[in-house]
């Protein structure tokens, strides 16, 4: 069943309602009402007539009209009861607040398992538990009991009740956004995150969605909705638990799997999601998503009215992975026409004074750069809506009409304009402006940057996601018989690995170029195979015993004769005795020497929430050296293999 029931519920049963100003059932009530939900609410308490004027029913089945969802505001070991009754009521959503469950221990994890078999039974989805609710600020659907929660177009999705407090918050206090829904996913029992994915891609109101993720339990699935969604509406994400103590925390929170690992990360931004490590850029990067275009070129020009912030966005913008072009000359031309002769006009630009006294200024020169073909954005950052502040009272509408100048340019040139703001906290009326056109503004130059490097970033994306995987794994793909065979036979002798030899036939029977090898088990059978390869040969140990040849000095390289072939042999062989004596001598592999290159390694492993995963990254001896984890899908969407 959809989510449309649920998060767009025309009426509402609260369970547990109360008269006591503390408890949810109390504030949930007064919410809607204050807010003006216009749907129906049903107050149920066995032990009350009456809650704020509204008739209260002692049981859900008591209620004698059809309700959508069920806010649960009762003890978790009410819950399978209370999912029982509302079943018998024809009630299809329910959201839980009750903590107690899976994030326990194993007598939570078992009354949570209740809890999904009673939904189930009635067909009822669930929201929770362990959720602080879900408000849908489009219908005034407030089943959290926190007001004033700002109207927008981003949708928040959270772990955590107080990391959405913050964000609501934030949103409230310093910008013009707000939220077309919230929901508390909490231990995600019944309803996964990427239904809800799903639900807000198709929403028409909702430019972009905003995540705070402690475990999932379907991480391939997630994936696999993640990368049709980030196709149309960007996704920002926080992801706690990168640490082992972040972990433990995580888990006692949601009860979910838990952890930022490198295979989190890689495959959450191979689909397109925009992963944000600070949670203070968070909102920020959100924000800045869900109003402006993004870069489509990776390139950023910085106008900047000092050369401190300018060198500091610089350096900020290309850690970021962000290039900051060279200006036409054509267009610098036009800027020393209009800037004192100090002025710097390559990129970035520095008006060196030439706003002092006209902060017009500025749009006239983000006018010139967002012409420049090379340019795909502009950073502003500096004094910008202090000028009347600073110098004269008389400039501060002259910062509003050039703040109203630069918000049409957005919409003119298609490329989007970030603001750094030093009198931000002074809330002047100019920055407003540029709020709202969708410009916008911060106090703090790194976040400024990266809300510019998100742009860039999601505009890759965009550029290159027919390319990348969609994370579908072709599991009707078999083995070849003859490859299976292989395996077979390793695991009936017991070994965890196959050997070199037989990696190499696996990986040739499908369709991958390998060396031509010869497997002998004598010196002069080594000096014979050398003979019929043109060029050094390498000789190397086969065992099942010996898995890293090196540490058994079983590898001979660059052998250019039969004297230097024969020895090797003989030098392998004593070596892997001496090595481990009852060791199995499979053979010597004699290969040929190929051209000097960059060194690999290539491995897969089943991720418990991601599924299958490439490893990929520096090889030889590097590989215990470098962490060089690389992670991404195993299939592409043909559903062949990739590299």
């Amino acid at each position: 069943m959809g989510l449309e029931h649920i998060l767009n519920a025309r009426s509402v049963a609260v369970v547990g309602a109360s008269k006591v100003p503390t408890k949810r059932g109390f504030q949930t009530i007064r919410t809607l009402l204050d807010e003006g939900y216009e749907g129906a609410i049903y107050p149920v308490n066995p032990k009350e007539k009456s809650i704020m004027g509204l008739p209260c029913y002692p049981t859900v089945p008591d209620i004698p009209r059809e309700v959508d969802v069920a806010l649960v505001a009762t003890p978790a070991r009410t819950v399978p009861s209370v999912l029982a009754d509302c079943g018998k009521r024809g009630i299809k959503g329910a959201v839980i607040l009750a903590t107690g469950f899976g994030e326990t221990g194993s007598a939570g994890k078992a009354l949570e398992k209740e809890v999904l078999q009673a939904a189930a039974a009635h067909q009822i989805r669930l929201i929770g538990p362990n959720t602080s609710g879900m408000i849908n600020l489009k219908s005034s659907l407030n089943l959290v009991g926190l007001k004033d929660a700002p109207k927008g177009d981003i949708a928040l999705l959270s772990q955590s009740g107080n990391m959405a407090l913050t964000l609501i918050t934030e949103a409230k206090l310093q910008s013009r956004k707000g939220f077309t829904y919230y929901v508390g996913v909490g231990n995600e029992t019944d309803i996964r995150f990427h239904e809800y994915l799903a639900f807000f891609q198709n929403d028409p109101d909702t430019r972009a969605i905003l995540m705070y993720v402690e475990g999932m339990r379907e991480g391939r699935k997630f994936l696999q909705q993640a990368y049709r969604t980030t196709q149309t509406k960007p996704i920002v994400l926080l992801k706690s638990g990168r640490s082992s103590t972040g972990k433990r925390s995580a888990g006692s929170h949601t009860g979910a799997l838990a952890g930022m690992s490198e295979v989190a990360k890689g495959a959450f931004e191979r689909a397109g999601i925009v992963v944000i490590e600070n949670s203070d850029e968070l909102f920020p990067a959100a924000e800045t998503l869900s109003s402006l275009p993004p870069v489509k070129n990776s390139q950023i020009a910085i106008l900047a009215d000092g050369g401190g912030h300018a060198t500091i966005a610089a350096d900020t913008l290309t850690d970021l992975g962000v290039q900051i072009p060279e200006l036409e000359e054509k267009t610098q031309q036009k800027l020393r026409a209009i800037l004192p002769g100090g002025a710097a006009v390559r990129n970035p630009v520095d008006v060196a004074g030439g706003t002092d006294d006209n902060p017009d200024v500025f749009a006239d020169c983000a006018k010139l750069i967002l012409a420049d073909p090379h340019v795909g954005g502009l950073l502003l950052v500096g004094l910008f809506g202090g000028y009347g502040i600073r110098f004269a009272e008389s400039l501060s509408l002259i910062e509003e009409d050039a703040a109203h100048q630069m918000g049409k340019m957005v919409k003119k040139y298609k490329k989007p304009i970030v603001v750094h703001s030093l009198y931000n906290s002074e809330k002047p009326h100019s920055l407003d402006l540029l709020r709202y056109y969708g410009v916008p503004v911060y106090g703090s130059l790194d976040v400024a940057c990266k809300c510019m490097g998100v742009l860039a970033q999601y505009g890759r994306y965009l550029k290159s996601y027919h390319a990348v995987t969609n994370f579908v794994f072709n599991w009707r793909t078999k083995a070849k018989p003859e490859g299976q065979q292989l395996f077979e036979r390793a695991y009936a002798e017991g070994r965890g690995a196959l050997l070199e030899t037989e990696a190499k036939h696996l990986f040739k029977l499908h369709g991958a170029p390998v060396a031509c090898d010869v497997l002998v088990h004598s010196a002069e059978e080594a000096v014979q195979a050398a003979a019929n390869i043109d060029g050094p040969v390498a000789l190397k140990i086969v065992s099942p015993d010996i898995l890293h040849k090196s540490d058994a000095n079983g590898v001979k390289l660059h052998l250019t004769n039969q004297k230097h072939v024969r020895q090797a042999y003989a030098a392998i062989i004593k070596s892997a005795k001496a090595y481990k004596a009852d060791a199995q001598i499979t053979g010597v592999l004699v290969s040929p020497m190929v051209a000097k290159g960059i060194e690999v390694i290539i491995g897969t492993k089943i991720d418990d929430q991601f599924g299958p995963v490439i490893m990929y990254g520096l090889g030889g001896v590097l590989v215990e050296i470098i962490k060089t984890w690389y992670s991404g899908s195993c299939r592409s969407p043909g559903g062949r293999p990739r590299r």
